[in-house]
């Protein structure tokens, strides 16, 4: 049996201060292994430094992590893919241990944990909000990772080209946690050292904005893939606003026989209907998500396991 290769992958954009010791660092760790840096769009002397430091460099022109992203999972082919973001914050002694611990349990997936003491490195707002988007997931999806943000993972070739990406940003870590939790693959995480940025180099995380695009993507995943959860949600809340509304309605009749507030009544019974008409959607959606689910499955195995080590 051949030896599994590996490679890294490291997304960039405006990294000038941080890619070269990025790519340094992943050298001195894994000395025989390719690394990669696929540059969107920097202004700045991003692909020279990394090219400087011993990377290949290529580019993707649509502006976005997650366009990024699906271009080197399509173009690039290997066993074992590491994936880190290039500003420096990672572990990069820690890959070794990562890539060892995928191969050696036939894992499709390693997620690296942030761990750090550091505020500068790990606001207290991005960790609040890091487990709030974590849990919401892992609630609805299975209760298997407690970084589901983390910008440094492994991956197997079979995750990899199984993969749809079909995000544009940041919220492509969402998908790749979904994605992974979804079709029960074997995954792990292992808890790496988080620490923050060199000095002048800026995040290109907008918290607030970023934020709300992966709270969207979280709702946009859970209707996609649990839509009987989702819809029975909306049908549920439309009865309870249609019992609030029309029980008044129905107790006045009971006592005079007479309905004095009739539009009340008919928003009660539209509430009803539309509640009806949800929970119909769910089901029907529920069945095609099963199709699409085996469909998912079935490309996935379509490709070999990553051989061990």
């Amino acid at each position: 049996m051949s030896h599994p290769t590996a490679v890294v992958i490291i997304p960039c954009y405006n990294e000038e201060v941080a890619i070269g010791q990025v790519v340094s660092e992943f050298r001195a760790a894994l000395p025989e292994t390719p690394i990669y840096v696929y540059d969107n769009n920097s202004s700045d002397n991003t692909v020279a430094v990394a090219q400087s430091a011993g990377a290949i460099v290529r580019t993707e022109t649509l502006q976005g992590k997650g366009h990024v992203i699906r271009r080197m999972f399509a173009d690039i082919e290997a066993d074992y893919y590491i994936l880190v973001d290039g500003d420096a914050t990672y572990e990069a002694a820690a890959a070794p241990k990562l890539l060892e611990h995928a191969q050696q349990n036939g894992l499709d997936m390693v997620n690296a944990a942030r761990v750090t003491d550091r505020t500068a490195a790990y606001r207290r707002g991005h960790v609040l909000g890091n487990r709030v988007l974590t849990g919401m997931v892992t609630l609805v999806f299975g209760r298997r990772l407690t970084d589901m943000l983390s910008g440094y993972r492994v991956f197997s070739r079979r995750f990899v080209k199984s993969f749809p990406a079909l995000s544009s940003g940041f919220e492509t870590e969402t998908e790749l946690t979904v994605h992974a939790l979804e079709l029960n693959m074997p995954i792990s995480e292992v808890k790496t050292r988080y620490i923050e940025r060199p000095p002048g180099s800026n995040s290109k995380l907008r918290t607030y904005y970023d934020g709300i695009r992966i709270l969207k993507t979280i709702v946009e995943l859970v209707k996609q893939e649990r839509p009987l959860s989702f819809f029975t949600g909306i049908s549920s809340f439309l009865i309870l606003l249609a019992l609030i509304l029309g029980t008044p309605v129905i107790i006045t009749y009971l006592k005079i026989g007479l309905v004095p507030r009739l539009p009340t009544a008919l928003l009660s019974t539209g509430l009803i209907i539309l509640a009806a008409l949800s929970l119909t959607c769910g089901l029907i959606l529920n069945s095609v998500t099963l199709a699409r689910k085996e469909q998912k499955r079935l490309i996935y195995l379509s490709y070999r396991s990553s051989p061990r080590s």
